[in-house]
């Protein structure tokens, strides 16, 4: 149920608040989080592992959504099973029937290349993207929610020793304990305007990302000059329509061959956004 209205004012929202989340987690650029307390008061360091300080990211900053929701006029439901879409439904107090989903995505940027990050995935593309009014594995039907935005969390992974990440400190050394990652960046945008034309996950049904990060922070996606309606289109059809190969058939892939297949100007794909980097 779209309501560009009030999606412009929360888009705006989510953007000024993306914006403070530095000051709530990190001390100068580093993050002040630096592990886990036992009841003996042992603090054992956090693990490098990128599923681990997803998790630990989000429930660091869990109180501050909150925050921002009651400033807002906003209830939020958490998904009601792990893998559900999307992480966080945001339900507006005055009008219950303006829903916006927001998915919490984390990416460490390219050690060699800095100005990509890895990218994230964006979303399943299967039976709820396609079937709007299904529930399977999301909280609501896709088309009750006005709006579709996903708040990231960019970084880079700091150099930490192995013996460094073994060793057991103790309250009182705290301080001393090596940060495992810093230099954040936080952003907040519709997903179809950051999405890519490829898969995010192996063989999972996940819209990916760009990974350019400028392009990221500008909404400069795959779909940025095709528009939203085009991004459902293409990924409601993405592995199932079928172009010509030669003598053979294959499945479409890419959003050039789609704008083909569709019969549509050549120009509304973003080249920019498409171009991959170098390795």
């Amino acid at each position: 149920m779209i309501n560009e209205n009030e999606k412009t004012v929360f888009c705006k929202q989510l953007k000024d608040f993306a914006s403070t989340l530095g000051d709530f987690i990190s001390k100068g650029d580093e993050w002040t989080v630096r592990g886990f307390i036992d009841i003996f008061k042992n603090i054992h360091p956090i693990s490098a592992d990128t599923k681990v300080i997803s998790k630990i990211l989000e429930l660091h900053l869990f109180p501050h959504f909150l925050s921002f929701a009651e400033r807002s006029g906003y209830e939020i439901e958490l998904a009601k099973h792990q893998n559900w879409y999307p992480d966080l439904t945001f339900i507006q107090k005055n009008n219950v029937s303006v829903k916006f989903a927001v998915d919490l995505k984390t990416t460490y940027r390219d050690e060699e290349y800095p100005e990509f990050c890895n990218g994230f995935t964006l979303g399943s593309h299967g039976e709820y993207f396609i079937e709007r009014t299904s529930s399977k594995n999301i909280e609501y039907p896709y088309d009750e929610y006005s709006g579709h935005f996903c708040l990231g969390i960019i970084y880079s992974r700091a150099a930490v020793e192995k013996n460094e990440e073994t060793h057991i400190y103790s309250i009182d050394d705290i301080e001393q304990i090596p940060s495992v990652i810093k230099n954040f960046l936080f952003f907040a945008e519709e997903k179809w305007k950051i999405a890519s034309d490829k898969g995010g996950s192996g063989n999972t049904a996940n819209i990916g990302s760009i990974q350019k990060i400028d392009d990221i922070l500008n909404g400069n996606g795959v779909f940025a000059k095709a528009g939203e309606e085009l991004f459902d289109d293409y990924w409601s059809n993405f592995g199932k329509m079928e172009i010509k190969n030669g003598k053979k058939r294959k499945k479409l892939s890419s959003f050039d061959e789609y704008l083909k297949y569709r019969r549509l100007p050549a120009d509304l794909n973003n080249p920019k956004a498409t171009k991959r980097r170098a390795k």
